[in-house]
């Protein structure tokens, strides 16, 4: 009895003494602070030690590679990664750069070229993309996949993509094909962007499973659209209760923005406002502004006469909303 009275303060001693060493553990071995990087070799370092609170600093030049973290910021200390226009990754394939469930990423200013894709999101929430240039590459420029919700891109420049010629060169792509239950990019922010020319695919495409897109304040060329997987638009929204408002967008193919139903229920709730579109010269059989292909009672789209159109054979197929 009286070995069984010691052990037991032993016992607990023991497990207080294993949980702060796991604690500890947990904690990184050191402080947020900035990092300085030059070099291909010293970023990809960078990235894969960061600490949430760090900013890595980088140099202008080139760095060539693909570029991934699965190093993960909080919504109180984030990482940023940020350089000039000057500073551009380039990459023979792949991703330019893989936020692979690194949530809570700032990456500000650079330049992205030459791979597969620009930047790919993978379950990475909270991400904030902020005035970088994404150009010249195989497929997609911005992708935001496998439930990276709570994103933004800001004041970028996304040009020259689909290269390819598979018709999967969208500027931003919000959710997956068929995502429904899997894949909820939900909330993601496009503002005051500038996409096209040349973009091989729709300048957005919204995902159904994916809601509460916001596309605001952007600049659309659809000079680039290849007809391809039925891309003949600058936005095509089957996602639910998305806000399309106060863009401008020239050059396209058949209509300015469409709506459809991918999958029952998705492509809902769709709100057009203050959209500026400019259809001289498409050749489609529609010339919408908005082409809503899936109007219903239980499946609204309000587009409200703020919208303006030039060119083409009218505004909508649906009521307008004063």
């Amino acid at each position: 009895m009286r070995t069984r009275t010691l052990l037991i303060p032993l016992l607990a001693t023991l497990t207080v003494v294993g949980a702060a060493s796991a604690a500890l553990a947990a904690v990184p071995d050191r402080a947020a602070g900035t990092i300085e990087v030059s070099t291909a070799a010293e970023l990809k370092t960078a990235l894969s030690d960061a600490v949430p609170g760090d900013t890595i600093q980088l140099a202008d030049g080139t760095y060539t590679g693909n570029f991934k973290t699965t190093v993960a910021g909080t919504s109180a200390q984030p990482i940023t990664l940020t350089g000039s226009s000057k500073v551009v990754f380039t990459a023979g394939g792949g991703y330019g750069l893989y936020l692979n469930g690194a949530s809570y990423w700032r990456v500000k200013g650079i330049t992205i070229t030459g791979g597969q894709k620009g930047i790919v999101m993978d379950a990475a929430r909270g991400v904030v993309i902020d005035s970088v240039t994404v150009h010249g590459l195989d497929m997609e420029g911005v992708h935001f996949r496998k439930s990276s919700s709570d994103g933004i891109i800001r004041n970028s420049t996304i040009y020259d993509t689909g290269n390819d010629d598979s018709g999967m060169g969208e500027g931003v792509y919000v959710g997956s094909a068929g995502g429904v239950g899997s894949d909820v990019s939900d909330n993601v922010q496009i503002l005051d962007n500038t996409i096209g020319p040349d973009v091989g695919g729709e300048n957005i495409d919204i995902k159904e499973g994916t809601t509460g897109t916001v596309v605001s304040g952007n600049t659309f060329d659809g000079s680039g659209l290849t007809g391809n997987n039925y891309d003949d638009s600058w936005v095509d929204v089957k996602g639910n209760d998305v806000v399309v408002e106060n863009n401008r967008g020239t050059h396209t193919s058949n209509d300015g923005y469409q709506t459809h139903t991918q999958q029952d229920g998705w492509g809902c709730g769709t709100v057009f406002k203050g959209n500026a579109s400019d259809l001289t010269g498409a050749g489609g059989s529609n010339q919408l502004a908005v082409d809503v292909t899936n109007e219903s009672s239980d499946c609204p789209t309000t587009v409200y006469s703020s919208n303006t159109v030039t060119g083409g054979k009218g505004l909508t197929n649906v009521d307008v909303t004063p």
